[in-house]
């Protein structure tokens, strides 16, 4: 049976973007398990870890606005408020926020033990936008010979 995608961008770009949103709002604990070949219905789990439940929000909010930027289709969203655990499902990757508490009681880690677990600081540095490399020479430092003397 073929899988269907919804993603119009690969599952991994889909993932490095996520990543990247926990990542910027302070997200604990960021793991990302390749499930491919143990689930039909998802590619990746990433899983992190929220301080608090305004945490929690600030993190599916950040997730929503960065998914909805890149035109990545939201499946389903489960934030029972207060559960210190919310799901947002983007078809090729499934997010899980837990409170510490939830995420000690859960270990999903331990539950997709046969997942081949993605190293998220590489995944972090193929996110990073690319630098622009300056010219070389006095006027891309800003030196002397960046604008020309008025002649008298």
């Amino acid at each position: 049976m073929m899988k269907l995608t919804r993603s119009k961008s690969s599952p991994l770009v889909l993932v490095k973007l996520i990543c990247r949103a926990l990542d910027a709002k302070k997200a604990e604990d960021l793991r990302v398990l390749d499930v491919s070949a143990q689930s039909s219905i998802t590619d990746f789990l990433v899983l992190a870890t929220g301080t608090s439940e305004p945490h929690l929000r600030a993190l599916r909010i950040e997730l929503e606005k960065v998914l909805d930027a890149a035109k990545v289709r939201i499946v389903g969203i489960d934030t029972d408020r207060g559960s210190g655990w919310l799901v947002v499902d983007a078809f090729d990757a499934m997010v899980h926020v837990f409170s510490p508490a939830m995420r000690a009681h859960y270990r999903l880690e331990n539950l997709w033990k046969d997942a081949t677990e993605l190293s998220v600081p590489k995944l972090l540095a193929d996110a990073a936008p690319k630098k622009r490399v300056a010219a070389k020479g006095a006027a891309a430092r800003g030196g002397p010979g960046r604008t020309r003397a008025k002649q008298a």
